[in-house]
């Protein structure tokens, strides 16, 4: 009888050991950069020594469709100032090259051009890259598409034809993975890539009027992560900073409102709903260069800490990668004065 109980206690613990999400042992930091022109203030700069960055993901240039010729267009190349590479050579900060390709060229281009399309992009990859100082250090390269289910055979086609190419030899490939892409990866499919990045942002309907937080909610995250330890790639995680305003017009989504400081919200020409992240127009305005209209709805969004800090806990549960990088989106002075040095650490320690 004891016998018995012995072992059953045993294989219960075995059993619940193998259930159990195994914790992130060890945590990279990492920061997006997201213009076209690579300039760092001192705010960034003390940012990523203060903070002990190790990874900083530059956005090399896009790839877009060009309609009236039918074809893959480069454009917004990075361009790099002296000074920062100047800086970036006595700094040990990992570049990480990022494509951002748009889901209508995957769903627009031929099959059969992709070979010529993978060249010409590592072509302009490998010029961009000597640019930076210690090139050769380069150790992973990131795709970012919005792929669907009917541009991912396009998509992965590409991916495949990349890692075919001299500057990808020898090192990883990861691709940003959105929320749906990873709860349906039976419908979009996996992309074949050694590692993925999950953008833990973006998760609300921008254009519903309804929506609070387009951005970041915990509650919305957490419809997206229930099978998370079932994805099949290793996962990074990305996670939010940013803000911005949407506007709405006659009922109707009108554009995002981007550098509108909310202080320029707080005037007699517009009221804002109790309790709420809502204003209203009350009569045409012209802030900061947006020409506003009396009946206009905007709705403010953000990152703020709680609610980041809520989705790290979130995730922590569920993953199972054991080596993790956690990149904050994105490195921007505006966005950095919103946090304090304790805020970020916090964030970056959450997921241990």
């Amino acid at each position: 009888m004891k016998n018995r109980i012995k072992w059953g206690l045993i294989f219960s613990l075995f059993l619940a050991a193998c259930q159990r999400p195994h914790e992130p042992t060890a945590i990279t930091r990492g920061f997006y950069y997201w213009k076209s022109m690579l300039t760092l203030s001192a705010t960034e700069k003390q940012a990523l020594d203060t903070l002990q960055v190790k990874k900083l993901y530059v956005k090399f240039f896009d790839v877009v469709w060009d309609a009236n010729h039918q074809r893959p267009l480069p454009v917004a190349k990075v361009q790099l100032a002296d000074s920062v590479a100047t800086w970036l050579s006595h700094h040990p900060i990992d570049i990480i090259p990022t494509i951002f390709i748009t889901n209508e060229c995957m769903q627009s281009i031929d099959s059969s051009a992709i070979p010529e399309l993978a060249g010409r992009m590592h072509e302009l990859l490998t010029g961009i890259a000597g640019l930076f100082p210690g090139t050769a250090s380069i150790r992973e390269i990131q795709m970012d598409c919005d792929w669907t289910a009917t541009s991912k055979n396009n998509y992965f086609s590409l991916l495949k034809q990349l890692q075919t190419l001299s500057f990808f030899q020898q090192k990883t490939l990861s691709a940003t993975i959105r929320l749906y892409q990873c709860k349906y990866k039976e419908r979009t499919g996996v992309p074949p890539v050694n590692r993925g990045l999950l953008m833990c942002y973006n998760m609300g309907n921008l254009k519903n009027q309804q929506t609070r937080n387009s951005i970041l909610e915990a509650a919305e995250l957490e419809k997206y992560i229930g099978n998370l330890q079932a994805y099949p790639l290793p996962l990074d995680i990305a996670l939010p900073l940013f803000d911005w305003k949407v506007l709405y017009r006659g009922q109707a989504y009108a554009g995002l409102i981007q550098g509108l400081p909310d202080s320029l919200l707080d005037q007699p020409n517009i009221s804002r709903k109790t309790s709420s992240n809502t204003f209203t127009v009350l009569q045409d305005t012209l802030l900061n260069g947006y020409a506003l209209k009396k009946g206009d709805h905007i709705r403010q969004e953000d990152a703020n800490f709680e609610e980041v800090i809520q989705a790290t806990r979130l995730l922590r549960s569920k993953l199972v990668t054991p080596s993790i990088t956690v990149a904050l989106y994105h490195l921007d002075s505006l966005t950095l004065h919103k946090y304090s040095t304790y805020e970020l650490e916090e964030v970056f320690n959450s997921l241990h």
